[in-house]
């Protein structure tokens, strides 16, 4: 479980780190709060961690139930190809958005494998255990 715990870990900082990039576009670019628009690169590291928001709320009870129902080490190894997916994401969607689709894919495909397998296990839990 504590591969898990790491991956976990991991994932909110990165979350963390991204914000810290859109703070500093803010000052970068002079995008005074509360706007979100004005500079194309401020734009795109915005969305870049809105949309990891978007996948986190998703990502994070995926992979506690998976690791749960099923297996922590596998649970574990899903997260870190979601974590270097978002990495992908962010690079490519700051440098160009209609390059996205490898780091969106390496993202959105473990945390459905995490959700779908940890509601699977559920299930069996409930009525075949």
């Amino acid at each position: 479980m504590a591969y898990v715990d790491i991956v976990t870990a991991l994932a909110v900082l990165q979350f963390i780190v991204f914000g810290f990039k859109v703070g500093s576009a803010r000052g970068r670019y002079g995008i005074k709060a509360p706007a979100i628009s004005g500079n194309e690169i401020f734009e795109r590291l915005f969305r870049v961690q809105q949309n990891t928001l978007e996948q986190l709320i998703a990502f994070l009870p995926g992979i506690y139930l998976f690791s749960h129902y099923f297996s922590p080490l596998v649970a574990a190894a899903l997260g870190v190809v979601y974590l270097v997916g978002r990495e992908v994401y962010a690079y490519t969607y700051v440098k160009d958005p209609s390059k996205r689709e490898v780091g969106y894919g390496m993202t959105f495909l473990p945390m459905v494998i995490l959700v779908v397998g940890g509601l699977i296990g559920a299930v069996r839990a409930l009525f075949f255990a």
